[in-house]
């Protein structure tokens, strides 16, 4: 039941989070987040790099590093480092501004934990094509939620009385906590039967 397509979209979006119940992603989360269009085409660009992540793992697994799994983690690096590179030189190309306001959190998303631990929950799961594919938009979603939940309820918090000790960092890192327990709470939703 949980190796059907729909049902890891789900769980990677949901239940099992990225950003909020794994904790993978935190530096987009938090740097990223402050204003909801600016969190929307992050999302969709890491869900970009997760997708074309999960099928170019998909295919080093089944044909280049099949009698080489030594290799794996020193391939997963260099597949992302380039994936991200042809993202940047698109959003550059395509948005001059979107690209200026990403900023240094553009070129991190070769860095960005999530992207790695999807290639290595996706080999060790031993996903087909379109169970990767499914697990990469599932991740991506997640993520561009998380991002989203968070640029929605920081935007709100400026135009709030936030008392001055709270303010900045350390709000955001309370809506942040909050966010995770809720996404926790899912957690049971989707046992083994």
């Amino acid at each position: 039941m949980n190796d059907h397509p729909l049902m890891i979209l789900l769980l990677a979006a949901v239940v099992n989070n990225f950003t909020l119940t794994l904790f993978l992603g935190i530096c987009a989360f938090i740097g990223v987040s402050s204003k909801v269009d600016t969190a929307l085409r992050m999302g969709a660009a890491d869900t970009f790099v997760l997708v074309l992540t999960a099928v170019a793992v998909w295919f080093l697994n089944r044909f280049v590093l099949a009698e080489t799994p030594y290799l794996r983690i020193i391939a997963f690096i260099v597949v992302i480092a380039g994936l991200v590179q042809i993202v940047e030189m698109i959003i550059k190309k395509a948005s001059p501004t979107l690209f200026r306001e990403l900023g240094i959190y553009l070129p991190l998303i070769t860095t960005n934990c999530a992207i790695l631990a999807l290639a290595v929950m996706q080999t060790a799961r031993g996903y087909t094509l379109l169970q990767g594919v499914a697990f990469g938009v599932g991740a991506g979603l997640g993520l561009t939620l998380a991002l989203l939940l968070m640029a929605s309820i920081r935007e709100r918090l400026d135009l709030a009385a936030v008392p001055r000790t709270a303010k900045g960092t350390a709000i955001v890192l309370v809506v942040a906590g909050c966010l995770s327990l809720a996404f926790m709470g899912f957690a049971g939703l989707f046992t083994a039967s």
